[in-house]
């Protein structure tokens, strides 16, 4: 029996033909336009060797920039803050500042970062469910108001000592505003349970970056805010890497594995406080259209207990530059004496890997703290791939042991200065996610940094090269795979 065969006509395979020199021409002219080198030729790559799928990524990732509306707010609500923070009192600051970390501060400043403030207090609380003790004592106690504003917020067995504190404040007639990352809460565990919670306390919440196409919602659908803060009548905040969730996460493939999440939360009174106000409020003008700046008297700010000196650099797509990535590489290059980094995903572009490596041939100690377990197989093969260049230039690595993921982002330089925040070091952080950094300056805080470090240093092993260089073939192909797709953004 024969079957009919079909021929495609000539002119179809013409037309795909020219389809697809057209794409190729387009790509040349639209992809590399304000585009890191690296991303550039991935992205090329990929439309280059899968042409229709690639166009197709592109046009639903290839925009690492909130939409227009979006960024013309927060130029907005960054111009007012900048206007009205202008020449007043935010405490007075250390004597002596070297003249690289006031270079570093003016940095921050321009790209759009709060004015730095004095007088401040800011203490480190590294054990996770203690965090979230003293969170909910600061509400408790709360007179006016509260903001809350999480990356991923979770009404569960851990985090309801928190909630219980939020409906007794609503209860009392405090102002409860809370913000939550829309993808990063949606269909996850005890979403429903958690947005039923906030609703019947009287809480007023927001999703921050919604993709709701049809309520005229939509950007590109990974982008996150990933920032974690608490402000408590703007005398008393944290912030820091921590969620408000349990330490697994309340994921079954965690809870399996048996990883729980190691982090590192700041309280902070002091001036400082206003500024992270301004970032919780930032946001909300950003998400309701809400200017709250004078109902709250955001910069009615008064001395603190403590003597240090603090500094608020907000990132992420809504701000021109990457402000964390300018900070973290300007800091690295300024460093005299030493530099520690603790980051859960470090995945450096070529300035910041460049960076790492000089300070190392100037003779600086530079050591990496990063988890041996990784809960993110691209990410984590990503980081994999710049452990022997790391290791060839000098930097130790500690490798903090399975099953907990160490989650702190933090990075301390010399003896007197320190960064503590939201950001990871990696593409995402620097590109696609709306972070939070305080800069601070201070002996007593490294102090409790040193101690910290100490700690996970006590809970590590050291990544050799010898160790390194026994690697398997196939984990080496495996990290090299991720690290060419790391720079699709």
């Amino acid at each position: 029996m024969e079957f009919p065969t079909f021929e495609l006509p000539t002119w179809w395979l013409y037309l795909v033909f020219v389809l697809d020199l057209v794409i190729r021409i387009a790509a040349i002219i639209v992809v590399p336009r304000n585009r890191r080198p690296t991303a550039a030729m991935a992205w090329l790559l990929a439309i280059y060797f899968i042409p229709f799928v690639g166009v197709v990524l592109f046009l639903v990732i290839g925009n690492p920039r909130l939409p227009r509306k979006r960024r013309r707010m927060q130029r907005q609500i960054n111009q007012y803050i900048r206007e009205t923070s202008e020449g007043l009192d935010f405490g007075t600051l250390r004597p002596d500042a070297p003249e690289w970390f006031t270079s570093a501060v003016t940095l921050n400043r321009n790209l759009g970062a709060m004015p730095l403030s004095g007088d401040n207090a800011a203490e480190l609380i590294s054990d996770y469910e203690e965090s979230i003790r003293r969170m909910a004592e600061e509400v408790r106690a709360a007179k006016n108001y509260v903001h809350v504003e999480f990356y991923i917020l979770q009404s569960d067995k851990t985090t309801d000592v928190f909630f219980r504190a939020l409906e007794d404040a609503a209860a009392r007639g405090v102002t409860v505003r809370v913000l939550l990352d829309y993808w990063a809460n949606r269909g996850k565990p005890f979403y429903r349970a958690t947005v039923d919670r906030l609703t019947a306390m009287g809480a007023d919440w927001h999703h921050m970056l919604p993709v709701q196409p049809l309520r005229g919602k939509y950007q590109r659908p990974d982008l996150r805010n990933h920032r974690k803060l608490v402000v408590v009548d703007g005398k008393i905040a944290f912030t820091g890497s921590q969620n408000m969730t349990d330490s697994t996460y309340n994921l079954r493939k965690n809870i399996k594995r048996g990883l729980h999440w190691v982090d590192l939360m700041v309280r902070i009174q002091g001036p400082v406080v206003a500024s992270i106000d301004a970032v919780f409020l930032s946001d909300w003008y950003s998400e309701t259209e809400e200017a709250l700046t004078e109902d709250v008297g955001l910069f009615d700010v008064a001395p603190g207990p403590g003597d240090l000196d603090c500094q608020i650099i907000p990132s992420g797509p809504g701000f021109e530059f990457q402000n964390n990535l300018k900070l973290f590489t300007a800091l690295l290059f300024a460093a005299q004496h030493r530099v520690i980094i603790v980051s859960p995903y470090f995945v450096p572009d070529e300035g910041l890997l460049l960076a790492v490596q000089t300070a190392c041939q100037r003779g600086l100690q530079v050591e990496l703290f990063v988890s041996e377990e990784g809960d993110q197989a691209m990410v984590y093969h990503a980081q994999r791939s710049y452990y022997e260049a790391l290791l060839r230039a000098g930097v130790k690595i500690w490798m903090y042991r399975r099953p907990y993921i160490l989650h702190t982002k933090s990075l301390t330089i010399d003896d007197d200065v320190a960064i503590i925040g939201s950001s990871n070091m990696d593409m995402r952080s620097f590109g696609l996610n709306l972070e939070i950094s305080m800069l601070v300056r201070g002996e007593e805080f490294i102090e409790q940094m040193r101690e910290v470090e100490d700690r996970y240093r006590s809970l590590s092993r050291e990544l050799t090269l010898e160790q390194w260089m026994k690697q398997p073939l196939r984990s080496t192909v495996l990290d090299n795979l991720a690290r060419l797709t790391s720079a699709l953004q």
